[in-house]
């Protein structure tokens, strides 16, 4: 179904209700429409509108439909109206709820409710990685680094594998400052990497040595380069650490591919080339 391009009377809502094959359905459909076509919001609102008036109330399920086209534009001050409706309606909101609530307000200037909101969470149920990394890429665009890392933390310890993105953004947003504490826990990022064998995509390896550089005092110099077949730098002539596996890490991976590969149910899709 196409939304319309303009907001609409309660008849003519009523009209294209009554052409549509599923009427039981159709302000469900119309607004996942809208959200895939990024309609504009007074759109929206008035089918909001209309179904309120019909109705007497909002289902939950289109609250959050109307919620994600917000959080698609960036509309805060709808963002929080929102807010507002769904914890007068329901006691709880969901999961989903809450990560476009967070998502949407801590891209704005309003980001410290989603703290709040992050807060809140926590209280009924384990907040999600997208949910800690709206925040600390909030705190992290205005500089508030310790609020940041203290979110970090905390997410790793609650076993939440942070996104390359959100380590990106520490390094993007702490260049140029002159802080011993961010510098150790700049480190603490990079020793993460590290033990994780986890290795930076471009624009973090950039991010990296644009933040070394910018380091008060610090000269450093970062140099795109390639690694030589012996494991050297060619740049530094530093000797890479080696990445051959040690005999207990052999021994839990080749549990695990006994495991989940032979033993498991999907053996055929997960050794398929394809």
């Amino acid at each position: 179904v196409q939304p319309p391009e303009k907001p609409l009377q309660a008849e003519e809502w009523n009209r294209l209700r009554e052409s549509f094959r599923s009427p039981e359905i159709f302000e469900e459909v119309m607004f996942n429409s809208m959200v895939r076509c990024n309609s504009p919001i007074d759109v929206a609102k008035s089918l909001l509108t209309h179904v309120a008036k019909s109705n007497g109330d909002i289902a939950y399920n289109l609250l959050v439909k109307y919620l994600a086209l917000c959080v698609q534009q960036g509309q805060t001050s709808e963002i929080r109206d929102v807010y507002d409706i769904m914890k007068i309606r329901f006691k709880i909101l969901e999961s989903g709820a809450y990560n476009l609530l967070i998502r949407g307000l801590s891209n704005s200037d309003q980001w410290r409710m989603a703290l709040t909101l992050l807060e809140e969470v926590k209280k009924i149920m384990v907040p999600s990685r997208a949910n800690y990394e709206s925040c600390i890429k909030a705190a992290s665009r205005h500089q508030e680094m310790n609020l940041a890392f203290e979110l970090y933390h905390e997410m790793l310890a609650k076993d939440l594998v942070p996104t390359l993105d959100v380590l990106q953004a520490f390094f993007d947003f702490s260049r140029g400052m002159k802080s011993a504490e961010l510098q150790k826990e700049l480190f603490g990022v990079l020793l993460y990497l590290r033990e994780n064998q986890i290795y930076p995509h471009k624009t973090l390896m950039r991010s990296i040595k644009l933040w070394f550089e910018s380091i008060p005092g610090g000269n450093w110099r970062g140099h795109l380069t390639n690694i030589k077949d012996s494991g050297q730098c060619p740049v530094c002539n530093h000797q890479l650490e080696d990445s051959d596996l040690t005999e207990e890490e052999y021994n839990n991976l080749r549990e695990r591919i006994i495991r989940d590969v032979i033993h498991g149910t999907d053996t055929f899709r997960k050794t398929s080339p394809q």
